[in-house]
Order: structure tokens, then sequence, then C-alpha cells
């Protein structure tokens, strides 16, 4: 977390999220209305920087303890989530954050497919899931604060279950690339 200015930085993995300071009444650069949410990246991108890596700390701790992971050498460095200046279980924890708050990246207007369709952001199924990744999301959080692998086994299997239902749909489709989300 670093404080800039009026505003708030939180880096979560590849996530950043920028928040304005308590209590500013500072008015958004420009002086016009708050900035809108505006998509970079196509939801190959999404998922493959976000929500993958973020699904896959909270996987890895079905199996391997978080807290036995030793941290890096240089712990601000590292590219491993369990052994970064954030590791074990505090890793966990902000990986399902990640998901829960990934789920909003999942439904702003414009994002396209890899294959350069639009995302099917609209739809009722797809709205659907990405709550049902929102609640997993929170569950990981939840569990994860317990540090018992017991507990973050059933959070682990929401989050395999909200990638299933979407994947089913839009992702493991005949036709492959050129037809999926």
């Amino acid at each position: 977390m670093v404080r800039c200015g009026v505003r708030w930085v939180f880096v979560v993995g590849v996530l950043v999220l920028v928040l304005p300071a308590q209590g500013s009444t500072q008015a958004p650069a420009g002086g016009g209305a708050a900035a809108q949410p505006r998509v970079y990246a196509d939801m190959l991108q999404v998922m493959r920087g976000v929500l993958y890596p973020a699904s896959n700390v909270i996987f890895t701790a079905q199996t391997e303890d978080p807290a036995a992971f030793k941290p890096a050498t240089r712990t601000s460095t590292s590219s491993d989530p369990f052994t970064s200046a954030y590791g074990g279980w505090t890793a966990v924890e902000l990986s399902g954050l990640a998901l829960a708050e990934s789920a909003n990246l999942l439904i702003i207007p414009g994002r396209r497919c890899g294959n350069g369709k639009p995302a099917p952001v609209q739809n009722a199924d797809w709205q659907l899931w990405v709550q049902e990744l929102r609640d997993a999301g929170m569950a990981a959080y939840k569990a994860a604060q317990t540090k018992n692998q017991d507990v973050i086994l059933e959070a682990a299997g929401a989050v395999a279950d909200a990638c299933l239902h979407c994947h089913q749909k839009y992702r493991q489709v005949p036709g492959g690339f050129a037809n999926r989300c």
C-alpha cells in the first residue's frame, strides 16, 4: 500500500486498485466527473493475468501448507506469491480478494474475448457465474483467514466450480478458440 497524493494505491499481484483518500473532497483531475471503468485487456488477458494466478494460489494451498513456504531472499521482488513480502496465508487471502475484485473486471461493458468477439457481459448466465466467482473469492479469503487447509479445500472447490460453470459454456466450445470467450 502506497500513499500517493490524495489517493491510496493497493498492488495485489498484477491488480492495482486506486482509491481516493478517506475524507478527500478533491475533485478528480480535470475537475470533471469521476473516471469511468476503462477496458485495457481482452478477456483472455484478464484471465491469464489476474484470475489464473490468483486461483492457482488457492489451489496450491489445498495440498501445500502456505505457512511452510520460506520467504524469498528478496521478498519485495519475488514472483512467487507464497515467498513474497505478502506470502504464506496472506498470499491466499489476497488471492481470494483478487478473485472477488476481478469479478468486476468481467462485467465491464466493451471488453472483448481473446478472439475479438464482444464478451457476453450482458448475458444472464454470465452475470450469474461472475457472482459465483465473486462469492467463491470471498469464501477463499475467509477460509484463508482460518489458516486451515481443510477449510481452504472446500473454498477451493467453490472456486473450481465457479470457473468450470463459465468455462463449460464459454471456453470449452466446439470450434475451439475461434468460438470461445
